[in-house]
C-alpha cells in the first residue's frame, strides 16, 4: 500500500512538474486489479480521460469542503454491521439482487428474470452486450461543465454491478442488496438502467457496500418511461464512500431519486441530471442525519435543462448533532431555448447544537427568458415556539425533538411516491432517532 502522504499529494500545474492529483492517481491505480472483461473499450476511454485530467485537489472548486486525499487513503477498517443493518425492505413483494464486498451472489439471490426486465451483471457481460451503448456514455456526458474524476475512475475499474434493461411496466421493485463481510472491503460497483419508451421501474439499494466503496448508476430514462429510486446505503459504521448518479431524461419522462444517509465518516454523493426531451420531470431529494464529529456528508447536485415546459426539484435536508458536517452544492442550469423551465432547489440545515455545521453554495445559471426557477438554503435550531407549544401539552423533551426532526424532514420523504416505502423509510427514521434523542 501506498504511504498516505504520497496519496495526499497535489501540486501546482507547472509544465515539466506533476500536476495536480497525479501522484494520488500513480498510486490508486498502483492498488487496483484492473479488470480485463467486458467493455473495454469504454474502460480504455475512461483511462484516458483520467490521465489527462487527474483526480481532484483540495483547491478545485467543487471539491472546497471536502478534501479529495481521504478518498485515496488506505481504506478504513470498518466496523461489523449487524444482521438488522438489510432489514428495510425486508417484506416487500420484490426481486432481489445481492452483492457480497463487492460481487455479485446469485445464490443469495432471486432468479435474473422478471415481466419486462433484462437483467445481468457486468462482472459476466461481454462483448456485444446491450449495455455497451450506455456503460461509460452518460458519466462521459456529464463530465461537462465540471469534471467527475472519481466516477470516470469508476468507469475504468468497476469490476462489477448490475445492468438491467426494463421494456414494461415493471410491477414489483428491484431491490439490490448490499453486504459485507470483509472488514476491508474496497469496492468499486458501476450499474446501468435504460427504460425503453413507456417503461416503468423501482429500485431500492440498501445495506452495506464497503469500508471504502466508489458507486456509478447510470440512468437512461426514454420517452414516456418513469425511474423511481430510493437509496438506503448503511453507513452507521465507519467508512469513507463516493456515489454517483448520471440520468438523462428523454421527452415526457420522469426521473424521481430519493438517498437517505445516517451516520457513518466521509460520504459525498454526487447527481448529474440531464434533461433532454420536452415537458420531463426530474426530482432529486435526500435525508442525512449525523451524529459526531466524523459525520462529513456532501452532496453535490448539478441538474440542465436542455428542453422546454419540463421541471426539476432538487429537496435536501440534514439533521446534525455533536460536531456533524453537511454540506450542499446544487446548481440549475437553464440551457438556450429550454423556455417554460419550472426549476426548485431547496437546502436545509437542522443544527441541534452549536458544534455542529452544515455549508451550503445554491447556484442558478440561466441562459432562457420564460422560466421559473428559484433557490433556497437555511440553517437552524430547533424551533422553540413548536417545541414550547409540545411541551405545554405533556410532550416528553425527547419525544418532541423527534416529532420536530421527522417534520422537518417531511418534504424531502414526500418525494417518495409510494406510500409503503415511505412509511418504511420513516420507522428508520423514527427509530433511529427515539435511540439517540436524549444523547
Amino acid at each position: 500500500m501506498a504511504d498516505t502522504a504520497v496519496l495526499a499529494a497535489q501540486t501546482p500545474t507547472v509544465e515539466g512538474k506533476v500536476r495536480p492529483g497525479e501522484a494520488a492517481l500513480a498510486a490508486r491505480l498502483a492498488a487496483l486489479d484492473l479488470p480485463k472483461g467486458g467493455f473495454a473499450k469504454a474502460r480504455e476511454d475512461a483511462a484516458q480521460r483520467l490521465s489527462a485530467i487527474g483526480l481532484p485537489g483540495a483547491r478545485d472548486e467543487y471539491w472546497r469542503y471536502t478534501n479529495p486525499a481521504a478518498f485515496n487513503a488506505p481504506v478504513p477498517e470498518a466496523l461489523p454491521v449487524p444482521d438488522r443493518a438489510s432489514t428495510l425492505f425486508q417484506d416487500v413483494d420484490r426481486l432481489k439482487l445481492v452483492f457480497v464486498d463487492g460481487r455479485f451472489d446469485a445464490q443469495a439471490s432471486d432468479d435474473l428474470t422478471g415481466e419486462g426486465l433484462e437483467i445481468s451483471t457486468l462482472a459476466e457481460a461481454g462483448a456485444g452486450h446491450w449495455a455497451e451503448a450506455f456503460y461509460g456514455k452518460l458519466e462521459t456526458e456529464g463530465q461537462t461543465p465540471v469534471k467527475r474524476p472519481f466516477a470516470i475512475l469508476n468507469t475504468m475499474a468497476a469490476t462489477d454491478g448490475v445492468l438491467i434493461r426494463v421494456t414494461g411496466k415493471v410491477s414489483r421493485p428491484v431491490h439490490v442488496l448490499y453486504r459485507r463481510t470483509d472488514a476491508k472491503a474496497d469496492v468499486t460497483l458501476h450499474h446501468v438502467i435504460a427504460l425503453q419508451d413507456g417503461a416503468e421501474l423501482t429500485l431500492l439499494e440498501t445495506g452495506a457496500l464497503g469500508a471504502r466503496s466508489n458507486a456509478v448508476l447510470e440512468v437512461d430514462v426514454a420517452k414516456g418511461a418513469r425511474f423511481h429510486h430510493i437509496a438506503s446505503k448503511r453507513a452507521d459504521d465507519a467508512k469513507v464512500g463516493i456515489g454517483h448518479i448520471f440520468a438523462r431524461v428523454g421527452e415526457d419522462a420522469l426521473f424521481k431519486s430519493f438517498s437517505l444517509a445516517i451516520n457513518g465518516q466521509m460520504m459525498r454523493n454526487e447527481g448529474v441530471i440531464q434533461i433532454l426531451g420536452n415537458d420531463a420531470v426530474a426530482h432529486i431529494a435526500a435525508a442525512g442525519l449525523g451524529d459526531g464529529r466524523d459525520f462529513h456528508h456532501d452532496d453535490t447536485v448539478f441538474i440542465t435543462h436542455a428542453a422546454e415546459r419540463c421541471e426539476s426539484r432538487q429537496v435536501f435536508k440534514k439533521v446534525l448533532k455533536n460536531g456533524a458536517n453537511g454540506i450542499f452544492q446544487g446548481k440549475i442550469l437553464v440551457k438556450p431555448g429550454a423556455q417554460k423551465t419550472d426549476g426548485y432547489q431547496i437546502s436545509q440545515g437542522l443544527l441541534l447544537d452549536e458544534g455542529s455545521q452544515f455549508l451550503a453554495k445554491p447556484e442558478l445559471e440561466i441562459y432562457a427568458d420564460d422560466v421559473k426557477c428559484s433557490h433556497g438554503s437555511t440553517t437552524g435550531a430547533l424551533d422553540e415556539t413548536a417545541m414550547f407549544y409540545l411541551r405545554s401539552r405533556g410532550v416528553p423533551k425527547e419525544q418532541a425533538v423527534v416529532l420536530l426532526v421527522l417534520s422537518f424532514l417531511a418534504d424531502a420523504l414526500e418525494e417518495i411516491e409510494d406510500d409503503g416505502l415511505r412509511d418504511e423509510i420513516l420507522g428508520r427514521l423514527d427509530e433511529w432517532l427515539t435511540s439517540r434523542a436524549a444523547s
